[in-house]
Formats: structure tokens, C-alpha cells, sequence
């Protein structure tokens, strides 16, 4: 029978073959990545779509943003991202590893900052992280810690709720290319946001978990106000990318918020019992049909 040491012993050789089989699949992922990247420079079509592959990124945003560093001059090639858990699943970690960028990340949960300073590649690579509950009091505040210049390279907001309220508040850094996820269920026209709640979460604010952030059309009306222009969105609609107007080129074609949209396949609804209802389509609206809305053109409440 082993002893208690032993047995430590083991489980400590098990948990290092376990972290060095993943740091091995993620070279192997970000090989693959860099061919299709590589493959994907051959391309002409300007349709942001058509560049779309996953390393590390939710759905196909890493390859759409390897398409943007290559079709625009960027100064820094540097990062801020929020909403990221613990960065395993990002917009942003690719770049950070294929391309050797530098990062400043934020998440609202503390044990997620944690567990991202514990990952191999924390200290392998040029990466701060900050644990931080978001709201547009202390958004600048907190970016200034970066210590990144004003001309960032990306801006990727994700934080499932006061989207626009953020970005609205963030008067310093001027990207290069902007990223930021919209509700595509708010629909293609009505320039809407949920209103402003400091301490909002969106698994509580609506048991459906469809109430939270802004339509695709409010946020590109703010996005375009701060100087920026849609290029794209990716297939999941889920995600926008601005690139700003002084750095647009041929290479992208430039897109209204109308032009841009397409109503999302997720079936992420929920009961007041938190099961999945599966709701798809225009169904979903229904569901929070009559919750208060901020109309950001006519600043006033409004109501789905």
C-alpha cells in the first residue's frame, strides 16, 4: 500500500504530464492556426467572413482578426481585452502567442485571474491581468493600468452587459481595430442598449439570460461617432469589428449596421428554472418583450 507521500508524489507526476500534454496541443493548435493564416494572405475577397477559423477564440475570431493585422498599418502591437474568464477561450490569446503581442486583461472574477496566472503561458508571454468588476466609473481608471499608449492596437470589449455604457465611457485609447459583441435578439434596426445598472449581470437581470447589452446598430452608432467603421462581423453574430476611418483600406469593405447583421443561431434560453428552453429566431424576442431598453440616438427609455 502506497504511503500519503507516494501517493502526492503521483499525483503531482500526473497533474505536470497533464500540463505539458496541453502546452504540446497548443502548439499544435497555433501551427495549424498560422497555415490557415498563411493560406487565408492569399485570399482577396473583403468579406471578413471568408477568413474565419478558431484557435483560441470563441467562434472564428481569430482568424478574422489575423485578417485585420494584415490588412491595416498598426503602430503597437498590443492588446487590452475584458470579459475573458481565464483567457483560455479569447479574441485576443492567439495574437498574444503566435504573434508575440503584449496584453493587459480584465475579468470580474477574481478566481479567474487566478487561474490565468497559474497557466504556462503567464509568464512565457508579455501578459498582465487585473480582476475587476467593470463599470463605466472606473473603466478608465483601470485601462490607464495597462500603461499601454493611447493608440492601442486592439480593443476587445465582452462583458455580456453594459457594452455600450463602457465603451461610451472610454475617452483615452484610440484602437486600431475595435471589437465588440452586440445581442443580435434586439434586431437589426433599433439602435438599443439594457439601460445602465452599475452592478449588472446577466444571469440575473432576465431568467431567459436574453436581456443584456446592445443591438448591433447601437453600438456601430457609437463605434462610428468615436471615428470608427464596421467591417465585418463573424458568422455566430456575436461579434463586430470596427477598424478607425483613418486606417481602412481596400483590402475591407465597409458596412452598415443593417448591412452587417443576421440574427444569431444560438438557442441559449433559459426557464425561471434555469433549464434550457431552446428558443431560436425571432421567437426569443418575445420572451423579454416589454423590458426597458435606453435608446441611444434619442437618449430616452424605451421599451422591447
Amino acid at each position: 500500500m502506497r504511503t500519503p507521500k507516494e501517493i502526492i508524489a503521483k499525483l503531482q507526476h500526473v497533474f505536470s504530464t497533464v500540463r505539458k500534454l496541453n502546452e504540446r496541443l497548443d502548439e499544435l493548435q497555433i501551427n495549424q492556426g498560422t497555415i490557415l493564416s498563411h493560406l487565408h494572405a492569399q485570399k482577396t475577397s473583403k468579406r471578413l467572413q471568408d477568413y474565419e477559423f478558431k484557435v483560441f477564440s470563441q467562434s472564428g475570431e481569430d482568424g478574422i482578426i489575423q485578417r485585420l493585422v494584415q490588412s491595416i498599418e498598426i503602430e503597437n502591437k498590443t492588446f487590452i481585452e475584458f470579459g475573458v474568464e481565464d483567457f483560455s477561450e479569447a479574441n485576443c490569446r492567439f495574437l498574444l502567442m503566435k504573434d508575440n503581442w503584449r496584453g493587459f486583461v480584465i475579468d470580474g472574477s477574481k478566481r479567474n485571474i487566478e487561474r490565468l496566472k497559474t497557466a504556462y503561458f503567464y509568464w512565457k508571454y508579455q501578459l498582465e491581468a487585473r480582476a475587476a468588476f467593470i463599470t463605466k466609473e472606473n473603466i478608465n481608471a483601470l485601462l490607464a493600468e495597462s500603461t499601454f499608449e493611447q493608440n492601442v492596437g486592439i480593443l476587445s470589449i465582452d462583458l455580456d452587459g453594459n457594452d455600450y455604457h463602457i465603451l461610451s465611457a472610454i475617452d483615452f485609447y484610440k484602437p486600431s481595430i475595435l471589437i465588440c459583441e452586440y445581442n443580435a435578439v434586439f434586431g437589426a434596426k433599433r439602435k438599443i442598449s439594457i439601460p445602465y445598472q452599475p452592478a449588472f449581470q446577466r444571469t440575473q437581470a432576465h431568467h431567459s439570460n436574453l436581456y443584456w447589452g446592445a443591438s448591433l446598430s447601437a453600438m456601430t452608432y457609437l463605434a462610428e461617432k468615436k471615428g470608427y467603421a464596421l467591417v465585418g462581423t463573424n458568422t455566430t453574430s456575436t461579434n463586430a469589428f470596427y477598424v478607425r476611418k483613418d486606417l481602412v483600406t481596400e483590402k475591407l469593405e465597409v458596412l452598415s449596421a443593417e448591412q452587417a447583421h443576421s440574427s444569431s443561431h444560438f438557442r441559449d434560453s433559459r426557464d425561471a428554472q434555469g433549464n434550457f428552453t431552446f428558443i431560436a429566431g425571432d421567437k426569443r424576442l418575445d420572451v423579454i418583450k416589454g423590458l426597458p431598453v435606453f435608446d441611444v440616438e434619442n437618449n430616452v427609455i424605451d421599451s422591447l
